[in-house]
């Protein structure tokens, strides 16, 4: 059954949205996000203090594109308010782990005895910061942080080793506002 959908998005007034043809910036106090929405039979526009999407005579396609669009949305105004947070925990049973950030590289030491250095280059937007046995990365931008905590992970993945006694490594702990 094809219906018109109309979803209206509300903004607050000192988060500031700029709608580029098909790309929706959005600036605020903690930093800012901009992301390309494209649909042909999915019309965005900027009025005021929403963000109007609309589609005549949409199918169940366009229904779950545009939630998935207002989801993308609303997780933009959100991290720019405030910063989209994961917390990590090193865990090192074996030998001392030695993790440090330098600069826009993340480098841990020492994993598992091994000489040579474990690296991963995270983008400029994120803000990795190590304080005793957690990992804190940060970033107006949900999709980065996460892809970077993602990536600390798997940095120490462990292959060929029993993983119920070799359980070293970087595990998250905490994603954008949930525990794990």
């Amino acid at each position: 059954m094809k219906e018109d959908l109309l979803r209206e998005i509300e903004f607050p007034s000192e988060v500031k949205v700029q709608l580029e043809d098909t790309l929706l910036k959005v600036n605020g106090a903690q930093g800012d996000s901009q992301r390309k929405f494209f649909h042909p039979k999915i019309k965005l526009e900027v009025q005021g203090n929403k963000i109007i999407l609309t589609s005549l005579k949409a199918t169940k396609r366009e229904k779950t594109k545009i939630g998935s669009m207002e989801a993308h949305i609303k997780n933009m105004i959100k991290g720019v308010q405030e910063k989209h947070i994961y917390k990590l925990k090193i865990c090192s049973g074996h030998f001392p782990m030695n993790v440090s950030v330098n600069g826009q590289e993340f480098i841990i030491k020492n994993f598992l005895g091994e000489k040579v250095p474990r690296k991963i280059n995270f983008n400029e937007k994120v803000e990795v910061k190590v304080s005793g046995t957690e990992i804190v990365v940060s970033s107006a931008d949900k999709e980065l942080s996460g892809q970077t905590a993602a990536k600390i992970e798997t940095l120490c993945r462990i292959t060929n080793r029993d993983r119920r006694i070799f359980q070293d490594g970087c595990y998250i702990i905490h994603k954008a506002g949930k525990d794990i």
